[in-house]
């Protein structure tokens, strides 16, 4: 049964898709932009690498602040100041005369963006019921993709044809909508008691957050290398021009959104999280690594690869932000997500510079296929959570029907 019966949660539902939009447009789109950021500042590989990290380094320093923010006073001032301070980081960007100044613009602008991540997270949650729940958050994490998409698909075709500043510029003008869309639009969802006898720990002391979080942060890093340095991949080794290597980005990204939507369409039916999230994390690790071993393989066989890879290394997203908020509980669901957000931000720092290290000093194919290490290591982590999930379930059962009984 859902939180509430009304068509309004739909509308929430847009909004919060407009906010994790820009989120995916920085995070998963700006990458498209790596060739004209390392041609305007000058930068090797390893300092392109850096561009993206500032940005994720940005929004993991947010990401719990903004979520322990929307807890206490709601969702609709967080999202709407949060996109305005974006607004303005993505435009210092834009007027940056220096490599320094730059990082500076994106590590802001990923600071006021991991206002998005908690806060339209928690409203979803609380606007649906359980059994919609792995749907609309995937739906709502397909934002990230379709963000990135959008970005991938206009920000480079701007940026060869007006120069990067216009780009970032272009970038700020649909934040702003989306910050107006927040402050009119965002609504609290209605009140609802936690179940009885339903108990649990602070995320900041709960185990089992950090557990998803780190476990979901390994799944990243593979994540990172194909998102982050697909196109530069493409350029470099097989000769693409930077608009058809950016379309190859697209692609996985708006693939990424139909698996998305369809593995937690599959998590609402088997009433659970962990399971779906394990095998999706490793199927990702797998057509990434036949990539690899592929990798000088024809671009007629390659890119599908590549596609498939990507889009199932992202598929598991809105799986693991699902599972933090239904193991924290509704009043702090906030924070619980922003806490597994900022866990899988602080891995994909990591992993831009990390990857852009490996292909300096080993070869592109070596790179990718060192890094599928980190989804299979994350598989086994997120066992345990298993059990404990079976648990809840269990226990959810037991009450629906005593209630059963009672009416």
């Amino acid at each position: 049964m859902s939180a509430s019966p009304g068509r309004y949660r739909w509308a929430i539902l847009v909004v919060g898709c407009l906010g994790t939009m820009v989120v995916g447009a920085l995070r998963q789109g700006m990458p498209a932009l790596g060739p004209q950021f390392r041609d305007t500042f000058e930068l090797t590989i390893g300092e392109t690498g850096l561009v993206f990290a500032a940005l994720a380094a940005g929004m993991t320093a947010g990401l719990i602040p903004w979520g322990m923010l929307a807890d206490r006073t709601g969702e609709r001032p967080v999202l709407a100041a949060g996109l305005l301070g974006t607004t303005a980081s993505v435009v210092l960007a834009a007027v940056a005369d220096g490599f320094p100044l730059l990082l500076l613009g994106l590590f802001l602008a990923g600071f006021f963006g991991g206002s998005a991540t908690g806060a339209s997270g928690r409203a979803i949650m609380g606007w649906f019921g359980r059994a919609e729940r792995g749907f609309v958050l995937g739906i709502r994490q397909t934002a990230i993709p379709v963000g990135g998409a959008l970005a991938a698909l206009s920000l480079p075709a701007i940026a060869i044809g007006a120069g990067l500043r216009d780009a970032l510029l272009a970038l700020a003008a649909f934040t702003v909508v989306a910050a107006v869309a927040g402050a009119l639009w965002m609504r609290d969802p209605p009140p609802a008691p936690a179940p009885k006898g339903f108990v649990t720990k602070p995320p900041m002391r709960d185990g089992r957050i950090w557990r998803l979080g780190i476990g979901s942060g390994l799944f990243v890093m593979a994540q990172a290398a194909i998102i982050g340095f697909v196109v530069l991949f493409l350029v470099d080794e097989h000769g693409m021009g930077p608009g058809s290597a950016a379309l190859v980005l697209a692609g996985i990204q708006l693939a990424s959104a139909v698996t998305r939507i369809g593995v937690g369409r599959w998590s609402d039916r088997k009433e659970r999280r962990i399971v779906p999230l394990r095998h999706a994390g490793l199927t990702g690790a797998a057509l990434v690594a036949l990539a690899a071993l592929l990798s000088g393989a024809p671009n007629v066989v390659l890119v599908p690869l590549l596609i498939a890879g990507g889009a199932a290394m992202s598929s598991w997203n809105g799986l693991a932000f699902t599972a933090a908020a239904e193991i924290a509980g509704r009043a702090r669901a906030g924070t619980a997500m922003s806490l597994q957000n900022t866990l899988v931000s602080v891995l994909g720092i990591f992993a831009s510079p990390l990857f852009g290290f490996l292909v300096e000093h080993t070869s592109w194919q070596a790179a990718f296929l060192s890094i599928v290490a980190a989804p299979v290591a994350g598989w086994w982590v997120l066992r345990p959570l298993e059990s404990d999930e079976e648990e809840r379930v269990r226990a959810r059962q037991e009450r629906l029907a005593a209630y059963a009984v009672r009416s």
